[in-house]
């Protein structure tokens, strides 16, 4: 088998400014592909950006951020996905990236999206978030299961979830299901928490290191960037705190491999198959490891677990 090169892109869009932040996102991919990656993975809703806004209080000025944040969602498919895909078709490497759909028909809702880009320039699918997180709930729409799928590569099976999915369990099991061994887990980036400032306390990384040695897959830990320096000078006084990246990768035991990342960077690791194979081989938890006597899943009326069971 050939080495698996992962890459985590680290860095900040150009907030409220879709066009400038796609000129950036395609001149990263391209480095990527420089660098020698077989895929690359940016964070969540990296496109046009996390709207940093949502935390703070309800006033004029948060429905104008609220209002350029729509006019700057994409939709999907689009000129921008467009440009994406030329993008990693020239640069000849898969790509995931987080971007803020907004619904096509209505123009009116925003979904946190990751979309799977092949190195031939086609879209493989896309992921809407299932359930926004607290605040976000305020921006973004409820997605659906129809991207809960992995993607056969020739390099293995890949997979991706938005930030707090991984700890919803099920999202995470249904991919485990269908065996996935590269997976994304985009992140807006470390933020504050209650534990020492220290970026093994960051819950992106628990629940990324947890959910690689749970399926016995390598886990690109993708997060965004966002600094004061980064938002707007009309905005900053609805910024309540940086983003300040600190990305990962992980290998199937759950051990990091890369990072923390800091700064603006491409974080790269290379991966082997065979450490899937002996990571899956030690705990399949849809396989030998589980309890189809006692458990089952359904996704949509289809069953995941126990496989064949229909």
């Amino acid at each position: 088998m050939s080495p698996i090169r992962l890459a985590a892109i680290q860095a900040a869009p150009v907030y409220f400014d879709k066009a400038a932040s796609l000129d950036k996102a395609c001149g990263l991919i391209a480095e990527a592909g420089r660098r020698g990656a077989t895929i690359a993975a940016f964070g969540e809703t990296w496109l046009p950006g996390y709207p940093f806004f949502i935390e703070a209080p309800l006033s004029d000025l948060w429905w104008e951020a609220a209002a350029l944040y729509l006019e700057n969602a994409i939709t999907l498919p689009g000129p921008e996905t467009d440009a994406l895909c030329a993008a990693a078709r020239a640069a000849g490497i898969d790509v995931v990236i987080g971007i803020a759909e907004r619904d096509g028909a209505t123009g009116g809702s925003i979904y946190a999206s990751l979309v799977f880009i092949s190195r031939d320039g086609t879209i493989l699918g896309r992921h809407r978030k299932l359930k926004p997180t607290h605040h976000e709930r305020s921006i973004w729409a409820d997605g659906d299961a129809k991207g809960l799928q992995v993607y056969q590569r020739d390099y293995g099976r890949l997979s991706g979830l938005n930030c707090w999915e991984h700890n919803i369990v099920l999202p995470g099991y249904a991919l485990m299901c269908q065996g996935t061994q590269i997976h994304v887990a985009a992140w807006p980036g470390h933020e504050p928490v209650t534990a020492p400032n220290d970026p093994v306390w960051s819950r992106q990384l628990l629940l990324s290191r947890a959910f690689a040695s749970q399926a016995g897959a390598y886990v690109i830990a993708a997060a965004g960037l966002r600094l004061e320096a980064h938002v707007p000078e009309r905005f900053k006084s609805l910024s309540a705190f940086e983003h300040t990246g600190q990305s990962f990768i992980i290998d199937p035991r759950g051990e990091i491999i890369a990072g923390p990342a800091e700064g603006e960077t491409i974080l790269i690791a290379d991966g082997d198959l065979a450490e899937v194979r002996k990571a899956k081989l030690a705990c399949d938890p849809a396989g030998h490891y589980a309890r189809p006597d006692l458990f089952e899943l359904k996704l949509q009326g289809r069953t995941l677990y126990p496989p064949h069971s229909d």
